[in-house]
């Protein structure tokens, strides 16, 4: 499922109808491989805020009431459920207790998927037995997009396989595609048919998206941004601001190519923008240092924003395995839910 896991010697044959643009059968093995099932096995998905639900799952809930974990207890007043006395107390203290419990409840993950322009790029060959989508079949490589649609079917297996309600949305300068959140057993397959089949050819706008799908979630939820983040820091930080101000958690997963996170090019050639940004001719020897000094500067402010908010930010090397990095996020996160008393 990264780099290593689903793809091809250079030999091999690719997967002919994701080059023709397209949809051949959707088989999980395609999308997942064994190996990364095994490094994500352990975890589940934790929310750093107290979640809003009402079915029975793994994340603590604002509301009392009876459920499979004790809360507190408080003193009994008239019209209380007896079955909820604690007659111990009572025979202790001669004093009425009714123990209250927290709720526990399923998780909303809402995945945001970049389908912008840059994530069409890709520098490492496509891979073999991936189940492939059209822009990384058009090019025959294995693009930001590629790895981006790679983390969102290993995320959304993970919390499914845990009965938390996945949806998702797609989007560029505005919101293309969008799926209702569901635990369902066909969700998975759902998310795959549509990340697999979309466009990948327009400019980007994350504060625009951001505002709209946020008018359109009511309950809060675990945000988990799969995206290169290619744009002005205030646009991000506008749109961190309007996670926090409705109560959501948010991951951002900052997917870069090798190629762009090393620039390691070693002839005069034409470079590109991907969004309308026009071509230019450069020997990328004389600005390697300082574009890698420009990227990593963009880098850190991206991450100090994300820490002001209390998220999460990590870079991706989309050359590299998905299930390694991920299992290493979910640990972190399931110890900082423990030490906070959330886990």
């Amino acid at each position: 499922m990264a780099a290593e896991d689903a793809a091809p010697d250079a030999g091999e044959r690719r997967d002919e109808s994701a080059v023709r643009g397209t949809a051949p059968t959707v088989r999980a093995e395609q999308y997942l491989a064994p190996e990364t099932l095994l490094q994500l096995a352990p975890f589940e998905i934790r929310a750093k805020m107290i979640v809003e639900g009402v079915m029975s799952g793994l994340h603590r809930s604002p509301y009392q009431g009876m459920a499979v974990e004790f809360a507190e207890y408080r003193q009994y007043v008239p019209g209380d459920d007896l079955r909820h006395l604690d007659w111990k107390v009572w025979g202790r203290s001669d004093k009425l207790y009714v123990k209250r419990y927290q709720q526990e409840t399923n998780l909303d993950v809402v995945l945001m998927v970049d389908a912008s322009s840059s994530m069409r790029y890709g520098s490492l060959e496509v891979k073999a037995g991936w189940g492939g989508t059209v822009p990384g079949g058009e090019i025959r490589r294995w693009t930001k997009f590629d790895h981006a649609v790679a983390l969102a079917v290993a995320v959304s297996y993970v919390c499914l396989e845990r009965q938390d309600r996945v949806g998702m949305v797609v989007f560029d300068d505005a919101i293309r595609s969008i799926l209702a959140r569901s635990a369902s057993r066909a969700q998975w397959r759902s998310i795959v048919e549509m990340l697999r089949t979309h466009a990948v050819d327009r400019p980007t706008d994350f504060a625009r998206t951001v505002e709209e799908t946020l008018g359109k979630i009511a309950n809060r939820a675990l945000f988990v941004v799969l995206s290169d983040l290619f744009e002005d820091p205030e646009a991000i930080r506008t749109a961190l601001a309007r996670f926090r101000h409705r109560g959501h958690d948010v991951i951002l997963m900052q997917i870069l190519d090798r190629r762009e996170l090393r620039f390691d090019l070693d002839e005069i050639a034409p470079l590109e923008g991907l969004e309308g940004e026009g071509r230019l001719r450069i020997d990328p020897r004389a600005l390697r240092d300082g574009y890698l000094e420009a990227l990593q500067a963009h880098v850190d402010e991206i991450g100090r924003l994300a820490m002001s908010f209390g998220f999460d930010h990590h870079v991706v090397d989309s050359h590299a395995s998905v299930g390694p990095p991920l299992a290493h996020l979910l640990a972190r996160r399931a110890a900082l839910a423990k030490r906070s008393g959330r886990g």
